[in-house]
This record gives structure tokens, C-alpha cells and sequence, in this order.
């Protein structure tokens, strides 16, 4: 025995004793000896040498000529230079260092990855020791310890990794909605379970969804009248209930809605709390825990509610100490649950307007005690009545059992199941079984302990009242007959010595003679009847007092030989050549038909070639292939390249096939891919376009790349062919750069394997031109909208833009929504009746079309004094309705200052000539009209105006005058200054030398 002592390493020896806790040195003998390593050895021990205090003790003595040098500093824990620590997250971790070193080193931390945190760590032993307390993720890095003296330094690194089991950053809450909100139906009502897992555990919580649909409700009383003086405001109330929230809307006899009239404003009122999902009447077991919930639906713009719980009426408060009561959001559970916490649980939800109130209850609940006196009586043929007495907890259902005395091993098994009012159950019997019986009581709990076993009942044996079942022949081998059927239960043997008595005859050549033989199990052979010979059987139950029914015969037949020699012949990857060997006719029975080869394919081989596999997987397909009775080869094609088949043959005569061949199992080689499932063209530009694809469904070997042909489509003759090869076999888009942007493509995609290349997928597209704003808008005015619709151009890009209108009555800028160019229409709302907008059409905010229109209706007008209210103001009539204003966006002059079109005044179609025949044109037989008189100065407007003026009257105004020019920056919403202003201008007579014509 050796008690070892390893004295640390010194420059001078040491001196070693080995003593005892008192100090007194350890007796040394021949037996116990101090070796020169400081180690104590035993050549044997002794009892005498039992003790737990044995201390190595090492002295080291300087001599007078000593020198005590310097030395830089060294770790001595931990050793190497790296440490890596595994921490759980809330985990406490302290990194040690350790030094020697002279002078005494001073040693720092440092994190290397970060800032060391000085608030989440701690320094003890002299800095020798940093601590981490509740460790967290932010914690994990690489950390450093350094230690100097004069003398040098040393390190050591540690790294850091803080891993977690499952927290919750932000736990899931029940939730109550309404049908409709954030996409929920009423059946998305449940309780949700959130699970999270990993290798240091797993937190569950549940949560409730609740979807509420509750029909509208008026809460207000009917037929109030309210008393009020002119010029009074009046608050009319409608509390209305309802989920999803109702929409509430004012009628009054005058017409079908109020609101329109700007002397109403609706306001919206709340909804009262109701309790949706109320505490319910638990029945808990003694110990456990119950949960009430208390879910309501308050109004939301409410404060959240106080829900305050009682008890049997007393408050109830969360109890830190003994956690019998916990509040966590609708939800209150209640520990431990024993026999002073039944009663009456009352949820309160309370706003600062109102309060709702329901009410739960806990009754406890166990096992029912265990049923007792169990009693037989009244015995019959099969039959016999079980009485019993209830144990604890009266009208809990029953459950008899029985067990076979017969059976081994004895197992108690269900026999019956009985409601709780009934303390007693006739039982259906087998003959031939000896009976033991219990009861047990049943209720949500659990079961019961079981009652003490009844007296045995045993039933007398009986013949068989049934055959077995699923008589049939598996007749594989030649010559053999195998007569196999179900076995029956032992339950209906009905008495001793059961067995089976076998019966067989041939159908045809021995005539009506059965053969049979008693068996105690299927299945039965018969030997030596000759290949495939077809036979009647039966199969009847026997037993020591009699036989069974009378049972029917099937037919069945012996084995039959295969055919001989089955080869394949590989011919390419989709046909093969199949022969064998012919059977010898003298063994079929019947007229041989022929052969059939049935071929099953299993699968694609392994796609893999370096690669994952490209095909699915896919259910065995089965292919039928019949040959004539002479016939001894045949080529089967339409196989599948890249394949796993098996095949195998069988004879085939009038009464069906005899068994099958041994499976050959052989691989199709590889050909060339099917086409891809999928090809769609994107253009990204004017002179690209994208090609996403879909590997294709039968790659029929191991897919190599792709090939990519497209060319332009022309008149004349088709453009030369462009050729692109894809090297990678896992591509799926591909963009093509360089297209002419007035052309159509026609692109063809092939797959490739070794083999070759595929069927090609084609598509034609057309690159995709940059957009721009719409133009050619068309505009119809109503009341409080105005509807714009325009022309998309075809193969341009979507565009958004937004409107901006301008009410000059309040002089407040608004913006629409933005506007998808495709929509090519769009309903400006919310306007005002009567009212003058100006509307600006932006798109990248610069304007590029804007107008002016007035809205229908009747609008608060400012009277001022100007050509309108003067004697000689001339009423005009324009087209209205729809009108085109295309000639407003062309360009960035102000569309209200726009000059006319040479040759375009006084323009109408020929229906218009036709409507407007009878009444005389502003420019007909006129000289208002002439080239002297107005100056067009080659402007362009769209506006097509009918005048309808007395003619004489028009005469007055056809004068030439030296300011005609003016009508070039006069347009139907910007009339002549001088008309605008009331004030005068220059003039012929006291009147206004142009004509402002009106829309």
C-alpha cells in the first residue's frame, strides 16, 4: 500500500515527515518506510494501522548562500491556454485564475469581443476569481486574464458560451374577437397550446381564443322625446350591444337618412361589459389545482377593467406566501384544492362606467369507493343476474367484469357496462366456461377499486353453434391442396375435445364422395391430387357432445407449375425483350390460354449523382402484358428510363393464373429528361426578360443542366437561333439580356441528361416598357365625387400617382390614396356639394395633368359684382356630362390659359348638327367667327361649346376690335380679367371686347 504525497517542484530538496493531526511523526520500520519521492509505503498492513489523519508535512530550508530570483509569471489554474465553459442561462460561473510569479503578479480582466461589464460581474480573491451571477446571453464572449511583474506577462482565454433553456420573451394572451376582425371565423374558437423545446426542457402555456358572435341589440329606450328651443344642439342616444361591433345608422321620415344633412353628426358611444366566457362549475379532485376564466368584452375605448375575484362573497388577493390564489390576466387558479375551498367563485369586471359580475363553483370530487355483496342469482341456459351494493358516491355507472377460469393466463376482461341508478345486470353466457365476476364504480375521476370476486358459475357444454369462418384454398405448391380457414375463439368451442373436421372432393372425376379429417388448427394439405385440379371443401367445428351446423362448400384448387427459364433483354431505356421457357401442356388442367407477364415498376432510381434526388417518390405501377399459349418471347416497351421494375410470368387457363414465377428484378438505363413542369416569363426591362422553371416531373436519369434556345418571332421567316447552356442541374430562372424591346420571342427550355437532351417546354413573351402617367382621362361629376377613368397603354409598366384637390371655398390642399395606372379608373370621394376643386394629378411629385371642376349640387355662393350680374351677359348651354380633356396634359402650360385650335371653334359631330338643326350657331353667317376677329394663335382645346345667342345679338359683338387677342388666354374656367373683377376694361361701347365662353 503506498500513501502518496507529491511535494511541489523546488529548486532546493525538501525535507518530508509524515505525522499525525497532533503533530506526532508516523513510527517508520522495516514495514512502513518514507521513500525519496515523500510517498509512505506499507510492505503490509496491520490493524494497528487504521487512522484518517495521516499528514504529509514539507519543509523547506534556505541555506545561508541562497538567491531568491525573479521569475515572470506562470498560471498554475487553469492549465493550457484556453478554458471553454458551457453555462445555462441564471446559471453562476466564476472564472479562476491563478498565478505564481516574483514579484507577486497583479492580475486584470478583460472581455476581448466587447466592453466587460462591471454592473454584471464581480471580483473576489484578489481579483484572482471573476464572477458572473445569473448569467445571460449577453454574458457569452471570449474572455481574458493577465498577469504582470517586472518580470513578464502571462494569459489565459476563456470562452464563454451561455445557452437557455425555453423563456418567454412575450407570453401568449387570450384573446376575444369578433367574426371578421384579423381574418378569425367563429370555429377558430379553441384553446391554443404554445410549446417551446430544447434539449434543457420545454414551457408550455395555453391561451384562449374566443370568437364572439353576438346579433345586434338596441340598449336605448324607445319613444323618448326630447325638449329643446330653436337654435338648441340636440343629443339623440343609441347604446347599442353587439359582436362583430354593430353599425348604427339615423333615419328620419323625411327621408332615408339624416346624416347627409350637415346639421348632423353622429357620435360613436360605447358598449357595455359583458361577461362572455364566465367562470364554470368545476368538479376537482382533493390537491389539485382549479382554474376559473373570466373572459369580457369592454368597451375599448375604456380604460382596461378591474377583475376582482370573490369567495363566497369575501374578496379574494393573490397570496404570494402560500400560492393558494393566483391572478394571471381573465384566468385564477386555485392550489391545492381541499375540502373548506368549495363553494362559490364570483368574477367581477369593473369600469369606471359599469360592472359585470358571473359566478363558478368547485365541488370535490374522487374515486368512487369499490361496490361490495356482490350476489348471483336467477341462472339460466346462458344467462345469469349479478347484484351488487354501491360503495361512496352513489349513481356512478358500473363496469362488470369476468374472468375465465379456463384461461391461462386468468385475465379479467369487460363484460358489461350498466348506468349508476342500476344495482344489478342480467349477463349473457358461453357455454362450457367456469365464471368469476366483479364490479367497479366508474365516474370522471377514474375507476374504482374492484368489488371482491363473486362465487364461481360454471355453464354446461353445448355441440357448436357455428363454423369456422374464411374457408378458402393457398394452394402454391404443384400437386398440394392447402384448405385453410379463421380460426375461432375459444369462447365458442361450447365444450371439450374441440377440433375441426376437414371435408374435400374433387369436382370433377371421382364423383360425389367427401373425404375428410379432424384437425386441431388450420391450415390442412392434401398431397399428391395433381397440378392445379379444383376441388369443393368445407370446414365444420366438432366437439365432445356433437358437431356443428351443416356447413357450405367452396371451391379451391391445387398448385399449379410456373413457367420455366424466365430472361430480360435489355433493348434501350424504355423496352426490354421477355423469354422463357414453354410449359409442358400435359400438366395444365383445361386448355392452356397463354402466358402473363406482370411487370411492377417500384420507383426512379437514385437521381443522386453528387446530388439530392429530383424525382418524388411514387407508389408501385403494375403493367399487364398477354401472350398466346405458342408464344415463348415478347417486347414490352413504354417503360420508365431510370427505373426499378420487377417482373415475373404465370400460365393462364379458363379457371384463372397458377402461381407466379420467382420475381426478376432488373434497372431500365438512363434517357433523356421530360420536358419542364413549368416555364414563366418576367421582363425586369425593356430589353430583358426572366425565366423562372420547374425541374422537370420525369428527369429519367441523373439531371445535368439545362438548355436554352430562343429566338425573335417574324413574318418572313423565322430570326436565327440564340443558344444558352445552363451548366447547373439545380437552376430554376435565368434572366436573358439584350432583347430587342419591339419584339416578340418564342423561347424553348430542354433538360439534360447523359443520355441527351429532353423535350423542350416553349412560351412567347414580350418584354415589359418602362411606364409612364395615363393620359386621355375622361371625368363624370356628381354630388360628392368626381369618377376619372382612362386608357391603360398596353405593355407598360403599373405606375402610382396621386391626386391632389383643392376646395377654393376652405383653401386646404387634400391628396387621394395612390392610384395603380392599371385600375384604369378611380372615384375621388368625400367631396363637397356645389363646390370649385382643382384638382393636380402627380406622379413622382410633379404634376403631369390637372383640371377644374365644380361638383353638383347646391353650394353657399358669394355674390360679386362682374360680367355675370351685368344686362349683357350671354347665357351658353355646353355638351356636359362626359367630356374628354386630353389636351390638359400635354405639355406644362397652364391648362387654364391653353389658345384654341386653328379651324376647331364651333366643332360638333353630325349627331349634334342633327340635334342642335333647328337652332342658329354662334358662327354661322357671322363674322364673331372670322379669321379678322380671333386669333387662335394655333393652341389646342378639346372644349367643344354650343353657343345659342339671337342671332342679331351676336351681330353686335362681330365687330373687330384691338382686343381680340385676348380670347387666346381666355378658356371656359378663366374668364376675362376684367369680367372676373367687375372692374372695367377696354371696350366697344361701354361693353367688354371679348367673349367669355362658359362651361
Amino acid at each position: 500500500m503506498v500513501l502518496k504525497c507529491n511535494p511541489p517542484p523546488s529548486s532546493m530538496q525538501p525535507i518530508i515527515h509524515w505525522m499525525n493531526w497532533m503533530l506526532l511523526h508516523i513510527q517508520l520500520s522495516e514495514r512502513v518506510m518514507l521513500g525519496k519521492d515523500g510517498n509512505l509505503y506499507f510492505a503490509y498492513t496491520k490493524l494497528e494501522d487504521t487512522r484518517e489523519d495521516y499528514t504529509c508535512n514539507i519543509q523547506y530550508l534556505a541555506t545561508p548562500n541562497s538567491v531568491v530570483r525573479n521569475r515572470r509569471p506562470q498560471l498554475m489554474r487553469p492549465s493550457g491556454t484556453e478554458t471553454t465553459y458551457h453555462v445555462l442561462r441564471g446559471q453562476t460561473l466564476e472564472l479562476e485564475c491563478i498565478v505564481q510569479g516574483l514579484p507577486t503578479p497583479s492580475v486584470t480582466w478583460l472581455r476581448k469581443d466587447g466592453q466587460l461589464s462591471e454592473s454584471r460581474t464581480t471580483r473576489d480573491q484578489f481579483d484572482r476569481r471573476l464572477r458572473f451571477t445569473n448569467i445571460s446571453e449577453v454574458d457569452a464572449g471570449e474572455y481574458q486574464c493577465m498577469a504582470n511583474n517586472t518580470q513578464g506577462k502571462a494569459k489565459h482565454i476563456y470562452m464563454v458560451t451561455v445557452e437557455a433553456g425555453p423563456y418567454w420573451i412575450k407570453e401568449p394572451v387570450s384573446q376575444l374577437y369578433a367574426p371578421g376582425e384579423t381574418e378569425v371565423v367563429f370555429s377558430d374558437t379553441a384553446v391554443y397550446q404554445c410549446r417551446a423545446a430544447n434539449k434543457h426542457g420545454t414551457i408550455l402555456v395555453n391561451t384562449n381564443v374566443y370568437v364572439i358572435e353576438l346579433p345586434p341589440q338596441i340598449l336605448s329606450k324607445a319613444g323618448i322625446v326630447y325638449m329643446l328651443t330653436e337654435d338648441q344642439k340636440a343629443l339623440l342616444d343609441c347604446e347599442t350591444f353587439g359582436s362583430p361591433k354593430p353599425k348604427v345608422t339615423w333615419e328620419s321620415d323625411s327621408g332615408p337618412s339624416v346624416l347627409g344633412d350637415p346639421r348632423f353628426n353622429p357620435l360613436t358611444s360605447g358598449n357595455r361589459t359583458v361577461i362572455l366566457s364566465p367562470p364554470q362549475a368545476l368538479r376537482v379532485q382533493p390537491g389539485k389545482t382549479a382554474t376559473f376564466t373570466c373572459l369580457a368584452l369592454v368597451d375599448p375605448k375604456l380604460a382596461p377593467p378591474l377583475i376582482q375575484w370573490r369567495y363566497n362573497g369575501q374578496k379574494l388577493f393573490q397570496s404570494y406566501a402560500e400560492d393558494k390564489y393566483t391572478f394571471e390576466g381573465p384566468d385564477m387558479m386555485v392550489a391545492n384544492v381541499q375540502e373548506e375551498d368549495e363553494g362559490v367563485y364570483t368574477c367581477q369586471v369593473i369600469t369606471k362606467l359599469d360592472l359585470a359580475e358571473a359566478n363558478g363553483s368547485i365541488t370535490l370530487v374522487d374515486r368512487p369507493d369499490p361496490p361490495a355483496l356482490l350476489e348471483l342469482s336467477d341462472s339460466k341456459h346462458r344467462a345469469i343476474t349479478l347484484s351488487w351494493t354501491p360503495g361512496e358516491d352513489h349513481n356512478s355507472p358500473a363496469e362488470v367484469e369476468f374472468e375465465d377460469q379456463g384461461s391461462k393466463p386468468k385475465v379479467w376482461e369487460e363484460l358489461q357496462r350498466v348506468e349508476g341508478s342500476v344495482l344489478s345486470a342480467g349477463l349473457s353466457l358461453h357455454p362450457y366456461m367456469s365464471y368469476r365476476f366483479r364490479v367497479l364504480a366508474v365516474n370522471e375521476v377514474g375507476k374504482s377499486d374492484p368489488s371482491k370476486p363473486s362465487e364461481l358459475h360454471s355453464t354446461p357444454a353445448e355441440d357448436p353453434d357455428k363454423n369456422p369462418e374464411g374457408v378458402r384454398s393457398d394452394s402454391t405448391e404443384p400437386g398440394t391442396l392447402v384448405i385453410t380457414w379463421e380460426e375461432m375463439h375459444k369462447w365458442s368451442f361450447n365444450g371439450p375435445e374441440f377440433r375441426y373436421r376437414v371435408f374435400w372432393m374433387r369436382v370433377l372425376g371421382s364423383g360425389p364422395k367427401w373425404h375428410t379429417s379432424d384437425t386441431a388448427a388450420p391450415p390442412f394439405l392434401v398431397k399428391d391430387v395433381g397440378a392445379y385440379s379444383a376441388f369443393n371443401i368445407k370446414v365444420q367445428a366438432v366437439n365432445g357432445k356433437g358437431e356443428g351446423p351443416e356447413p357450405k362448400p367452396v371451391i379451391g384448387s391445387s398448385g399449379e407449375d410456373p413457367p420455366m427459364a424466365v430472361g430480360i433483354d435489355k433493348v434501350n431505356s424504355t423496352a426490354i425483350r421477355v423469354t422463357w421457357a414453354a410449359i409442358d401442356k400435359d400438366t395444365v388442367r383445361g386448355k392452356l390460354l397463354g402466358y402473363k407477364i406482370h411487370l411492377t415498376r417500384l420507383g426512379a432510381r437514385d437521381h443522386r449523382r453528387g446530388g439530392a434526388a429530383r424525382d418524388p417518390q411514387e407508389a408501385a405501377v403494375e403493367t399487364l402484358e398477354e401472350t398466346g399459349p405458342v408464344e415463348e418471347k415478347r417486347l414490352i416497351g413504354g417503360l420508365r428510363p431510370y427505373s426499378h421494375y420487377s417482373l415475373n410470368a404465370t400460365v393462364f387457363n379458363s379457371k384463372g393464373e397458377g402461381p407466379a414465377c420467382e420475381p426478376l428484378a432488373f434497372d431500365t438505363v438512363e434517357g433523356v429528361p421530360g420536358p419542364p413542369v413549368s416555364l414563366i416569363l418576367e421582363s425586369p426591362g425593356e430589353t430583358e426578360m426572366t425565366l423562372h422553371w420547374t425541374a422537370p416531373a420525369h428527369a429519367n436519369g441523373v439531371l445535368v443542366g439545362y438548355l436554352l434556345q430562343y429566338q425573335q418571332i417574324v413574318e418572313t421567316a423565322d430570326s436565327p437561333m440564340q443558344v444558352i447552356t445552363i451548366e447547373s442541374p439545380v437552376a430554376t430562372h435565368l434572366t436573358v439580356s439584350k432583347l430587342d424591346r419591339h419584339s416578340r420571342y418564342r423561347f424553348y427550355l430542354k433538360g439534360r441528361t447523359a443520355s441527351g437532351d429532353g423535350d423542350p417546354i416553349v412560351r412567347e413573351g414580350v418584354t415589359t416598357l418602362d411606364g409612364g402617367p395615363p393620359s386621355n382621362f375622361s371625368l363624370a361629376v356628381g354630388e360628392t365625387a368626381v369618377n376619372f377613368s382612362w386608357t391603360t397603354k398596353e405593355r407598360h409598366r403599373n405606375v402610382r400617382f396621386q391626386i391632389h384637390y383643392f376646395n377654393k371655398k376652405d383653401g386646404q390642399w387634400m391628396q387621394s390614396e395612390r392610384v395603380n395606372s392599371s385600375q384604369s379608373s378611380y372615384q375621388l370621394r368625400g367631396l363637397s356639394p356645389g363646390s370649385h376643386y382643382s384638382l393636380h394629378f402627380k406622379h413622382k411629385n410633379i404634376t403631369f395633368w390637372r383640371t377644374d371642376v365644380d361638383t353638383d349640387g347646391t353650394g353657399v355662393m358669394e355674390v360679386q359684382g362682374g360680367f355675370a350680374t351685368q344686362g349683357w351677359f350671354i347665357g351658353l348651354r355646353s355638351k356636359g356630362g362626359k367630356y374628354s380633356v386630353k389636351d390638359k396634359e400635354d405639355g406644362p402650360m397652364d391648362s387654364e390659359a391653353r389658345p384654341m385650335k386653328d379651324d376647331t371653334f364651333g366643332e360638333y359631330s353630325d349627331n349634334e348638327e342633327k340635334r342642335t338643326a333647328s337652332q342658329p350657331s354662334l358662327c354661322e353667317d357671322s363674322k364673331l367667327c372670322s379669321e379678322d376677329n380671333l386669333d387662335y394663335r394655333g393652341g389646342g382645346s378639346g372644349l367643344t361649346t354650343e353657343l345659342n345667342l339671337d342671332e342679331s345679338l351676336a351681330s353686335q359683338y362681330s365687330r373687330p376690335s384691338e382686343g381680340a387677342e385676348q380670347l387666346a388666354e381666355t378658356s371656359a374656367l378663366n374668364p376675362p380679367p376684367a369680367a372676373v373683377a367687375g372692374a372695367g376694361g377696354a371696350t366697344n361701347n361701354g361693353m367688354p371686347n371679348s367673349v367669355a365662353i362658359l362651361d
